[in-house]
């Protein structure tokens, strides 16, 4: 019962941050430091940064998985705490960069910009269904309800790391038309 009762604890967290995070970081995209009267340089080193993190990522979410397979419960822990941590240090530097500097813009012609919006598109819509998943995954584990966690991370892992490696083909794809 005491298990539950964390879920249930947890779970107007949850929402309101599956809420929140996609409603503040749409308005901070939006925002240019610039036009409040900030002179602040662009932050255009990040992008390349923020797109090793998210492989980085990637990377510690198939480890995550291969240690928990191995039984190897606390690695699996650290690695899964990691991977949310850096998905955090991401969006602070996504955010950042977009405060300071101008959206770079596709410049791909033909199929390859169907492909680059295809990617970006789904990138970004599962990007925001992701958050409350991980956040359900995580919770769960730390209830102890590994019935459930095992069950919504089958669902969780491949999302978040799709998120994590169209995170960086998006990049690779535009940083050509990068303005430094």
């Amino acid at each position: 019962m005491e298990n539950n009762s964390l879920e249930q604890r947890f779970s107007k967290f949850i929402i309101a941050v599956s809420i929140l995070i996609p409603v503040v970081v749409a308005i901070l995209f939006g925002v240019k430091l610039k036009d409040f009267g900030y002179n602040v340089e662009p932050l255009s080193f990040l992008p390349p940064i923020y797109a090793t993190t998210n492989g980085i990522t990637a990377i510690i979410l198939i480890a995550a998985v291969v240690a928990i397979k191995n039984g190897k419960r606390k690695l699996h822990e650290r690695l899964m705490t990691s991977a949310i941590a850096l998905s955090v240090a991401f969006l602070v530097m996504y955010v950042a960069y977009h405060m300071t500097s101008d959206s770079a813009k596709f410049g791909g012609e033909g199929i390859i910009r169907y492909v680059y919006f295809f990617i970006l598109i789904t990138h970004i819509v599962l990007s925001i269904a992701i958050i409350p998943m991980v956040l359900i995954t995580y919770v769960r584990a730390l209830a102890e309800n590994f019935d459930k966690h095992k069950k919504i991370s089958k669902i969780t892992f491949p999302i978040w790391l799709y998120v994590a490696v169209t995170g960086v083909v998006v990049y690779l794809m535009i940083s050509p038309y990068y303005v430094y």
